[in-house]
């Protein structure tokens, strides 16, 4: 297998005047192509700030972070965006869609960001949505869809481009079970496809669709526990994608 990510000697402090919070201590991680990796824990262990690090969103404060044998440690906020639009797709518990856009448009941001052609954008996007199951919504805005319509947009923004890399943050956060278990659903046929995922989640059946989970405890990683079944194996009432979500 090809290593997707490796992290060396990961550490992270937040300052709030007199105040010193850890919020990684000493993080050794690596991921493979084509793995599905929860990361779990109690709030404050440091899981979005793993994420955001992983997402190039922060910058740690000692280590060494390489993405697909490219050294990200240390870029400057210009180049970090450079590398997060063509190496990582996030995908964010509140969507993080654009309002006065519709669902092409904020599928397609992306790939505006890298000045690809129209005729290029368009096959992409069409490309995505017909992948989520939302053709017929194409022209919508954010604000005529259900949350999990929602959700499978902004999945689909994440991977137009192509990412290496897909960092979906409490997807189903925001998600009745229903609507949760169709993402899930979806995150795990994206990596049977071959996209290679970190999540965070606090929803313990749902971390255990992934095939890695590693636990997190005050800035540490805890444990790491391996799942042999396959994402599909596990029951989900309400696994189907289909409208409405």
């Amino acid at each position: 297998m090809t290593t997707l990510v490796t992290l060396q000697n990961i550490n992270k402090t937040f300052n709030k005047g007199q105040l010193h919070t850890q919020a990684l201590n000493d993080i050794h991680l690596t991921i493979e192509q084509g793995e599905f990796v929860a990361i779990v824990g109690p709030s404050g262990c440091g899981k979005s700030t793993l994420l955001s690090i992983l997402g190039l969103l922060e910058q740690a404060d000692q280590g060494r972070y390489l993405l697909t044998d490219i050294d990200v440690s240390r870029l400057n906020i210009d180049q970090s965006a450079k590398i997060r639009n063509r190496h990582i797709g996030f995908v964010f518990q509140s969507f993080n869609l654009i309002d006065s856009l519709t669902v092409f448009e904020n599928i397609a941001l992306p790939l505006e960001h890298r000045n690809c052609k129209h005729s290029e954008i368009k096959i992409q996007v069409l490309k995505q949505l017909d992948a989520v199951n939302l053709l017929a919504r194409a022209d919508y805005k954010p604000n005529q869809l259900s949350g999990g319509q929602q959700q499978r947009v902004a999945i689909a923004r994440a991977l137009v481009g192509q990412p290496d890399l897909l960092l979906v943050d409490e997807p189903t956060g925001n998600l009745d079970s229903q609507n949760g278990d169709a993402v899930m659903q979806l995150l795990c046929e994206l990596n049977q496809a071959g996209t290679t995922i970190v999540m965070v989640t606090h929803d313990s059946r749902y971390s255990q669709m992934a095939s890695r989970q590693i636990r997190l405890l005050d800035g540490e990683i805890l444990a790491e526990q391996h799942f042999a079944k396959a994402p599909n194996d596990l029951d989900l009432n309400h696994a189907k994608i289909a409208e409405p979500v």
